[in-house]
């Protein structure tokens, strides 16, 4: 298994019975925000396009140990994800591959696969988040790494069966699309797989750059993107039932999931 770079650093913290319960509809700008001094707005405004790991950071450390304020953590494997698992994973993916979750948050996904026999890790680019993760998980804390996609350790490159990305891509500004999705497959062996679920908008709807995040991603862009980076669908990409449904939405958002390989 590959060498942890992180180890967690305590307890957690008390959850505060006062902070609000984070409505997943809420922009993430606004969520990042609340509770942050005045002074740091600007920083959080930005970032998406310039920083990542600011961005995120802010989130996690804002939530103060608190997972219902950061508006992904479900504190469970994400449905879609069991799913894939149960009906498609066996055929692409051999039993006890190494896997690697991208974006890990507080590790659910992660547990999952390690319960599926497989030698996975978790990245995220939130150092807040990975230690947070580790001391949820600290049976498995040492599977938890600090990791910047856009920056990608020599020892995570090349290493992978399978890369499980939800909801990174549209996480981040369309403008370094193509670094994430460049850092993702150079995670992989060269017959890994990629499994991706990303929130998803119609061919003909354009794109809002200052609408997010996130920024849904057409069919097109999914497959240009991966495409450029040496990736090819296998099999078709489809349309999947919203994950995290919520009773405050008008209409269900539209998610795409599907897999790549490398082409050819």
């Amino acid at each position: 298994m590959i060498e942890p770079s992180q180890q967690p650093d305590g307890q957690p913290s008390a959850a505060s019975s006062a902070l609000p319960k984070v409505d997943t509809t809420t922009d993430l700008h606004s969520i990042a925000r609340r509770g942050m001094p005045e002074s740091q707005f600007e920083a959080v405004e930005a970032c998406p396009c310039c920083s990542p790991e600011k961005f995120f950071e802010s989130i996690y450390e804002c939530a103060e140990g608190d997972p219902t304020r950061v508006p992904w953590a479900e504190c469970r494997p994400n449905p879609c994800l069991v799913e894939w698992m149960n009906r498609e994973a066996c055929q692409l993916v051999r039993p006890g591959a190494r896997a690697v979750v991208i974006g890990c948050g507080l590790g659910d996904d992660l547990l999952e696969l390690i319960r599926r026999g497989y030698d996975a890790v978790g990245i995220d680019v939130s150092p807040t988040a990975v230690r947070w993760a580790a001391r949820r998980h600290s049976q498995h804390a040492e599977r938890f790494i600090a990791a910047d996609l856009m920056n990608l350790p020599a020892r995570l490159v090349g290493r992978f069966d399978l890369a499980v990305e939800i909801s990174t891509i549209q996480s981040v500004h369309p403008s370094l699309r193509r670094l994430i999705v460049g850092g993702i497959a150079r995670t992989l062996t060269p017959r890994g797989t990629v499994m991706v679920l990303t929130r998803t908008r119609d061919e003909a709807d354009e794109m809002d750059t200052h609408d997010g995040p996130p920024w849904p991603l057409t069919r097109g862009e999914l497959i240009d993107l991966f495409s450029a980076a040496g990736l090819c669908p296998h099999g078709e990409l489809k349309q999947v039932p919203d994950p995290r449904p919520s009773s405050d939405d008008n209409e269900p958002r539209a998610w795409l999931m599907g897999t790549f390989v490398r082409c050819g």
